[in-house]
């Protein structure tokens, strides 16, 4: 994958889940979650680890 985005989309689509079903599970919004699969740039970090943990996953940085 090469952003989140795409990520996050591919694994609710994978595990079945509507967007709406996921933002239960992460506690968020619906439209937060059509916000982060449509790539917005100016969402909040602990929501978006929220997300992600769902899929047990985990933000890497890496110093380029």
């Amino acid at each position: 994958m090469d952003n989140i985005s795409s990520f996050v989309k591919a694994k609710r689509k994978e595990l079945g889940l509507t967007q709406e079903r996921l933002a239960i599970y992460a506690g968020t919004s619906a439209k937060f979650i059509v916000d982060l699969e449509s790539g917005k740039t100016t969402l909040k970090l602990d929501k978006v680890l929220a997300v992600l943990k769902v899929f047990d996953s985990c933000l890497e940085v890496r110093h380029i």
